[in-house]
C-alpha cells in the first residue's frame, strides 16, 4: 500500500500546529502509520519540517491565487487573502517558529516569492493612495505574517473564536497601514 504523502504531511501539521515539540513517534501516531514508515519518507524531524515548509509555500501560493492580488482595490485583496490563507495559517505560524528556515544559506527561495508577491500588494495600495507610505512594503508584509501566526496561536487556545480570525487580523492590519488625511 502506497503511503499518502499528504495525508501525512496534512496529519504532521494539524499535529505540530498544536504542539510544536511533539515528537516523530507521536507524528507518526497522529498519521496512523509506524515510526519505521515515517522514518522511511522523512529521515528525521529536519526532513519532516522541510517537507511542511515545501508545503506551507504551495499554501501560501495557492491562496495569493486565489485572493488575485492585482484585482480592485488593495484593502480589498489583502481582505481576500487573509481569507485564503486562513486553512494554512496553522501551519505557518508553526514554520514561523521554526527560525532555522529563515536562517542562512538553505532558506528556501520559495518564501522570498511569496514576500514579493505580498509587498508588491502592499507597494499597489501606496502607490493608490490607500496605504500609509511611511510604513516599507517589506515591514507591512512581515506585519501580516506576524499577525497570521498570532491569529492561528490564540484561535487555537481558543482566546479567539475562528470566525473572528480574518475580521480581527485585516481590521487590526488595514487600521494601521490606512492612510489617513494629513490634518
Amino acid at each position: 500500500m502506497a503511503l499518502d504523502r499528504d495525508r501525512v504531511l496534512r496529519s504532521a501539521a494539524a499535529l505540530l500546529t498544536r504542539r510544536s515539540t511533539a515528537t516523530m513517534d507521536e507524528v507518526a501516531k497522529a498519521a496512523g502509520i509506524s515510526r519505521a514508515t515515517l522514518h522511511r519518507h522523512f529521515a528525521g524531524r529536519d526532513a519532516l519540517v522541510r517537507a511542511l515548509e515545501t508545503l506551507g509555500i504551495e499554501e501560501c501560493r495557492a491562496a495569493l491565487d486565489a485572493a488575485r492580488p492585482d484585482e480592485g482595490p488593495a484593502s480589498d485583496a489583502v481582505r481576500r487573502l487573509v481569507r485564503e490563507i486562513e486553512p494554512a495559517a496553522g501551519l505557518l505560524a508553526f514554520l514561523y517558529s521554526e527560525s532555522q528556515l529563515f536562517e542562512g544559506e538553505d532558506q528556501n527561495q520559495g518564501w522570498a516569492r511569496i514576500d514579493e508577491r505580498i509587498a508588491a500588494l502592499f507597494r499597489r495600495g501606496q502607490a493608490e493612495g490607500e496605504f500609509r507610505i511611511d510604513l516599507t512594503p517589506a515591514w507591512l508584509t512581515e506585519a501580516l505574517y506576524g499577525l497570521l501566526a498570532s491569529g492561528a496561536w490564540a484561535v487555537l487556545a481558543g482566546r479567539v473564536a475562528p470566525k473572528d480570525f480574518s475580521h480581527m487580523i485585516v481590521e487590526l492590519l488595514l487600521g494601521g497601514a490606512v492612510r489617513r488625511a494629513e490634518s
